[in-house]
């Protein structure tokens, strides 16, 4: 009798819904940022279609304000897989007139790549976005379905969400509708680095741990660079650090860590009862709500 493990299991549902949005939607296309759960995406993508090669773009919403390790991984990653890459602009948004750039010493572009997004899905005509989010991340999320319908708008209501019963999933859109695609949704910051060490994944360095100047902000560690604004008040200084999650430079903190090898970040994750948005992310915290509204507006 064949046993799988939960990994396995996991693995072959993310591969099921990936297969059914391709066969069902017209321009699919994977927002990929580079980071740890959207290279897994990738993999699993490669996995569903080969030996063929994945049947649609992977894009990137660029604030500007990247680290450069994960554009680095990024751009390496995609020509290796001969993916088209599709880069939407959040400066070009700025430069358009289309987003007003926050100032002061929070400004942050995270809540900016709200338009990009939708105008890039609107540009190349995108009927379905797979993204790497997962429940466990934060309440909103949770609320999530598999397969998450979003208005002519862009926009999201958590209260008109389409039932999905053994693993059935209602693709059915009106023009100018799409839905984005949530393959990862039952799977754990554990469950993650746990493939990645399984199938040997190559991450951006900054998931380990690496020496960095930082400097310390309601309670979080933020990277030392000009886009985080850093007042006369927060003193810099070198620490041993690792990023659990990554995003715009501005608002994505680090924390304190030894751990150099999947082994011993999995041993670290383990230990832990926070979770990666929730201990490292600053736009997370502006208000109890700040995810959920986000993503009303069409965030991802």
């Amino acid at each position: 009798m064949l046993t799988l493990s939960q990994l396995d299991v996991l693995e072959a549902e993310a591969i099921h819904i990936i297969r059914e949005v391709a066969a069902e939607f017209e321009r699919p296309v994977l927002l990929f940022s580079g980071g740890k759960d959207s290279i897994v995406m990738l993999r699993l993508a490669e996995r569903a279609f080969r030996p063929a090669p994945i049947p649609f773009p992977v894009m990137h919403v660029d604030t500007g304000h990247n680290f450069p390790e994960v554009i680095e991984c990024r751009d390496r990653l995609v020509a290796e897989l001969g993916v088209r890459l599709v880069v939407a602009s959040v400066q070009d948004s700025i430069d358009a007139g289309r987003v007003v750039e926050e100032t002061g010493r929070r400004a942050s572009r995270n809540r900016l790549q709200t338009t990009t997004l939708l105008d890039a899905i609107e540009e190349h005509g995108f009927d379905a976005a797979f993204g790497g989010a997962r429940r466990d991340e934060e309440k909103a999320r949770a609320k999530e379905r598999m397969v998450s319908f979003r208005d002519e708008f862009g926009q999201w209501d958590p209260k008109n969400q389409r039932p999905e019963l053994w693993n059935l999933f209602n693709t059915r859109i009106r023009r100018g509708e799409h839905v984005r695609v949530f393959p990862l949704s039952n799977w754990t910051e554990l469950d993650v680095w746990d493939y990645v060490r399984r199938a040997e994944l190559e991450l951006p360095s900054i998931y380990y741990a690496h020496t960095r100047r930082v400097f310390e902000r309601d309670g979080m560690l933020l990277a030392d660079i000009s886009h985080a604004r850093r007042g006369e008040d927060e003193p810099a200084y070198e620490a041993t650090v690792r990023y659990r999650t990554v995003g715009d430079a501005s608002c994505t903190g680090a924390v304190e860590s030894a751990a150099a090898t999947p082994d011993a970040v999995i041993e670290e994750i383990a230990a832990t009862r926070i979770t990666e948005r929730g201990q490292t992310r600053a736009d997370d915290r502006t208000s109890e709500a700040a995810m959920e509204d986000r993503k009303k507006e069409g965030y991802f």
